[in-house]
């Protein structure tokens, strides 16, 4: 049975940058890790393009997991940061809750370490409260292929939708003409071929 389209909405919605620690980051094997890495900062990025209020949260720090991308640390000085104590579930933790439900957005976007766990779980369970959850798909990594189509599936039949940083910045934009250089130069940033269009485009502005 088809669903609905829902559309992503920048006044509705919240980013959960769910673990991406430097322990954890070494299991990601389903994506080269220069491509990981470049897609877990589009998506920050992105977050503060369009000032989507961004929670980060880690599992068990002291342990192997190891601590959050120092990248994102610095990307959201003054965001919620909630260092979970053993909770493999962000959604069991109180705090991260608390957190969520405080941004008052209906939509959560969501990408992390590994997929078929620190996604999947909170995922699952912010469906289950009447979320609309939207996964980042390239911006979320596990073990194989094998393993992460598991977890898309299983997602995907709860109804959470999967995007890419890139779908999701378009949907979010909207329209060209709400700020043509701010969304060139975010997919500029990330994206080497993009580059030659915004070349092309501000010759053919240079020239006019």
């Amino acid at each position: 049975m088809s669903k609905p389209y829902v559309k992503l909405d920048k006044n509705n919605a919240a980013v959960l940058l769910v673990d991406h620690q430097a322990g954890l980051l070494s299991l990601v094997r389903d994506i080269e890790p220069d491509k990981f890495n470049n897609n877990v900062l589009a998506l920050a990025d992105a977050a503060k393009f369009f000032g989507l209020p961004t929670i980060l949260t880690t599992s068990f720090e002291t342990g192997p997991n190891g601590p959050l991308m120092p990248q994102i640390k610095a990307m959201f000085p003054d965001a919620p940061y909630i260092a979970r104590p053993g909770q493999i579930n962000a959604w069991d933790n109180e705090d991260f809750v608390k957190a969520v439900k405080a941004t008052g957005k209906k939509q959560l976007i969501i990408a992390g370490v590994v997929t078929e766990v620190c996604v999947a779980f909170p995922a699952l369970d912010a469906i289950e409260e009447g979320f609309e959850v939207f996964v980042i798909t390239d911006a979320s990594g596990t073990f194989n292929e094998l393993t992460r189509d598991s977890a898309w599936n299983r997602m995907s039949a709860a109804g959470v939708q999967l995007m890419t940083w890139f779908g999701m910045a378009c949907e979010l934009h909207r329209d060209w003409r709400n700020d043509v250089e701010g969304l060139g130069a975010l997919c500029a940033n990330h994206i080497p071929d993009y580059k030659n269009l915004m070349t092309s485009y501000f010759a053919l502005k240079g020239g006019k």
